[in-house]
């Protein structure tokens, strides 16, 4: 643990000397608004989000009021990194606690001793892909182990995601690619190196970046070289980024990779900032201004596609239309929090967008009183689907309030603290 806070230090006094960080500037009024609206989130995740063994539920389907599993590992870990930071700014112990809970939850999912996947994650993804193990479903999740490690000084949480990163950096890493093979069968140990599971990727012809991706999401490797010290896992972790700015479209995106799709032109709404966020973490481990540069590039292209009411969509497409039957709630925090990471760099020029963001988060947040107890407090975030024999799904994804929390304490932090 000394060495994860004496690491957190040095980039922290670096980044002081470089940037005054510019505290955002907000009007006072938005102070108690914040604080009222993470109590509420707070409430939400507690009562309705988090199951009785501590597992985000992951989609609630509002036509037929049942909540359906979906990428648990990573939602879970999203809904821990979001209390704590709620938490911060709350002091709410209800927070605290819950992401105590959720994270015994995550780490009961590693494989044990003996195990062919001895150290791994049993992440399923949930939906159409089943019981397979997604590999970013585990990075996604994982800095809110580490943050409630940090936080409670219990190891245990680090020390399991760390485990699974050794995992995937030991067998699914490929470093000629500076790629992770992405898909792994639980029951057989199988490494999907040949197949997708994705229908976007069926019928084309064979591409390495179908079933492999850099899953810099959650920055896992950068996470475990602070808290072990391990050169080896900040090695790959910068080669993993290196490999993003290679890979970015002129357009500050990543088109090669799902779910963004260049046969459409669809670009997803939380998957660029993703990459963009590792980017920044090795702008902070490193001071290197390349990563700063990529990450600057898809903070300006999530600008462009940013509604004037503050949402960002779940889908939107290269030639300027979006898919607008999804407002994202949560890829409207998620940006706006890539935006206040830049901001304290000192490039305010994302601050109208920070303030539509905070503003669309506050106004769409369901009300504590809603009459259906699963979206009371909840951030706002729908989507519907028209299934192939006329069915419609219209759903609510517990994420938009991990994300929600995540943003709005960020924003409290840079105004107020």
């Amino acid at each position: 643990m000394e060495i994860r806070i004496l690491i957190l230090l040095i980039p922290s006094a670096i980044t002081m000397g470089f940037a005054q960080n510019p505290k955002l500037r907000l009007d006072e009024n938005y102070k108690s608004k914040i604080e009222v609206s993470l109590n509420q989130a707070i409430q939400h995740t507690s009562e309705a989000m988090l199951d009785e063994n501590g597992m985000a539920k992951g989609d609630y389907h509002i036509i037929t009021g049942e909540w359906k599993a979906y990428e648990a590992a990573w939602h879970t870990g999203q809904a821990i990194y979001g209390l704590l930071e709620a938490y911060q700014v709350t002091g709410n112990q209800k927070a605290h606690d819950e992401a105590i809970r959720a994270g015994k939850w995550w780490v009961g999912l590693q494989f044990p001793k003996g195990h062919n996947l001895e150290g791994y994650l049993n992440a399923k993804h949930g939906n159409k892909l089943g019981d397979l193990i997604n590999t970013t479903t585990i990075a996604d999740g994982t800095p809110g182990l580490f943050n409630l490690s940090d936080i409670t000084k219990d190891k245990t949480y680090a020390d399991v995601a760390t485990n699974a990163g050794a995992w995937i950096l030991d067998h699914l890493y490929i470093p000629e690619e500076r790629l992770s093979y992405n898909i792994v069968d639980g029951k057989t140990g199988e490494i999907w190196k040949d197949r997708s599971p994705h229908e976007q990727h069926q019928n084309l012809p064979f591409n390495i970046k179908h079933v492999a991706r850099p899953n810099a999401e959650g920055y896992l490797w950068k996470d475990m070289y602070v808290h072990t010290g391990e050169e080896r896992y900040k090695d790959a972790f910068l080669e993993i980024c290196d490999k993003l700015i290679d890979d970015q479209s002129k357009n500050g995106w990543w088109m090669d990779f799902e779910p963004n799709d260049p046969t459409t032109g669809k670009v997803h709404g939380r998957f660029n900032t993703w990459n963009a966020e590792a980017l920044i973490e090795a702008y902070t481990l490193t001071k290197e201004q390349k990563y700063l540069d990529a990450a600057l590039k898809t903070a300006k292209a999530l600008a462009k596609v940013q509604d004037k009411t503050g949402v960002i969509w779940y889908s939107s497409y290269l030639n300027g239309n979006h898919d607008k039957r999804s407002p994202c709630g949560s890829a409207a925090s998620f940006a706006g929090i890539l935006w206040l990471q830049l901001y304290e760099f000192g490039i305010t020029d994302f601050e109208e967008n920070i303030k539509r963001a905070l503003n669309f988060t506050l106004k769409n947040q369901f009300s504590k009183d809603h009459k259906d107890p699963n979206l009371a407090g909840a951030y706002y975030e729908i989507r519907q689907k028209a299934k192939k024999d006329g069915t419609f799904q219209l759903y609510y994804r517990d994420i938009a309030t991990s994300f929600g929390m995540r943003f709005l304490s960020k924003v409290y932090q840079s105004a107020y603290k």
